[in-house]
């Protein structure tokens, strides 16, 4: 079952956090079409958040047509993009990029700093494909 965490020194609107999690869950092939995310009413049990938050999320999820609600029942994916990149290249990326950053963090770079570092690096990439 997926579970929502919300970060609160980040500054992104909770109902936010919620939407991104989602998203990248779904890019990332963790939910697939047909998986339910929680019931309203367990999102705000855990997270401890007013469901108005969880609802405002979902809406937006459903505006993106990632989710379908289905009153009664719970609120579904559905529009999960179709992923040709196998689970195994994921974890073999994922392991690639937690030594990265425990490099960078070694190296005295905060959050912040790996962020622009990871902009910078993708535009310059983007910039060179165009070129």
């Amino acid at each position: 079952m997926f579970v929502f965490r919300l970060e609160t020194k980040t500054g992104v609107p909770p109902y936010l956090q919620l939407v991104h999690q989602v998203r990248q869950a779904v890019l990332l092939g963790y939910l697939e079409d047909g998986d339910q995310l929680p019931m309203i009413r367990e999102a705000v049990e855990q997270l401890a958040i007013n469901p108005n938050t969880v609802s405002k999320a979902y809406r937006q999820l459903e505006q993106e047509g990632l989710v379908s609600a289905k009153p009664g029942v719970g609120t579904f994916v559905t529009g999960a993009p179709r992923t040709t990149i196998p689970p195994a290249r994921y974890a073999a990326l994922r392991r690639a990029l937690e030594r990265w950053l425990a490099s960078a963090e070694d190296a005295g770079l905060d959050d912040d700093a790996i962020a622009a570092l990871i902009a910078i690096v993708r535009r310059e990439l983007a910039e060179e494909g165009a070129a």
